[in-house]
């Protein structure tokens, strides 16, 4: 898959490193290894998942020493097991011991949003719905969050409050109901933003289908529920399940009929993958 821009992930790479080498550096490594000594390290997976955030580990090395050299790292989206090198550096070993966590944090992180988004995916793989993240991320990590999630096979929702309109529930008691809400956002919003509405009801429903939006978030809604939503909609609409979706209960919400299911935990509650890193020579 496409990588991210360099000045996109540049700037978190390098406040990571910061913020872990303080004002003094690596006092450690420093004291302990010879200025002059080289070593040659492994990234490997110690269990089953999917890989993202190579960028960031070779970045975070590259950015302590240009004089380590990372290599032959998978690319995005690639399926590991217990034992699969991800990719190996060499070079100077205060540089690599200096920048290994750093590499670590982006890798195991993203690495689980990935895999977490892939437990989804293949679990609806014979349905037509796809998984799909929220912007439930962790402060200034969004872009790659939402790279890893397509890494695992999912989609990507709006970035920001700025490239789409979602009018939630909370906007339409504010506004006195959907048909006003819908009709400000219209008036008020270029003609190229589509527009989605969240439903907790198939009479709420009932009054958007009229409206000529592009999309409606069917909320905390059973199996059930959304079968008769989709019914309603008729493929008029794109249709999205939201509402603590779980592997187990994606399934029939996906066989329900949806076209997306937008899961927050993906991104906010990531498991990291365990990624150790092996010292394999000088």
């Amino acid at each position: 898959m496409r990588s991210l821009p360099r000045i996109v992930i540049e700037p978190l790479v390098r406040a990571a490193l910061l913020e872990d080498l303080g004002r003094a550096g690596d006092l450690t490594t420093d004291a302990i290894i010879a200025e002059d000594a080289h070593a040659t390290v492994a990234l490997v997976s110690r269990e089953p998942g999917v890989v993202a955030g190579t960028d960031c580990a070779r970045l975070a090395w590259e950015l302590v020493d240009p004089r380590i050299e990372v290599r032959d790292l998978l690319p995005d989206g690639s399926r590991v097991q217990p034992g699969t090198v991800i990719g190996a550096a060499s070079g100077p070993a205060r540089g690599l011991l200096s920048g290994e966590r750093v590499a670590l944090n982006f890798l195991g992180h993203l690495s689980g949003v990935a895999t977490g988004t892939a437990t989804i995916a293949d679990a609806i793989a014979h349905t037509r719905a796809r998984v799909a993240d929220t912007r439930k991320t962790i402060p200034g990590l969004r872009a790659l969050q939402k790279h890893a999630v397509k890494a695992g096979g999912g989609s990507n929702h709006r970035f920001g409050l700025d490239d789409a309109v979602l009018i939630k529930d909370n906007h339409i008691a504010v506004a006195g109901g959907i048909t006003a809400a819908v009709g400000r956002a219209r008036a008020n919003v270029g003609h190229l933003v589509k527009i989605e509405v969240e439903v907790d009801s198939l009479e709420q429903l009932a009054e958007l289908l009229p409206l000529g939006v592009d999309a409606v978030l069917l909320d905390n809604m059973g199996p059930e529920l959304l079968r008769e939503a989709v019914s309603m909609v008729a493929g008029r609409l794109v249709t999205e399940a939201s509402g603590r979706i779980t592997p187990a209960t994606a399934i029939p919400i996906a066989e329900a009929g949806v076209d997306l299911i937008s899961v927050g935990w993906l991104t906010h509650s990531a498991r990291v993958l365990d990624i150790g890193l092996d010292h394999t020579g000088a």
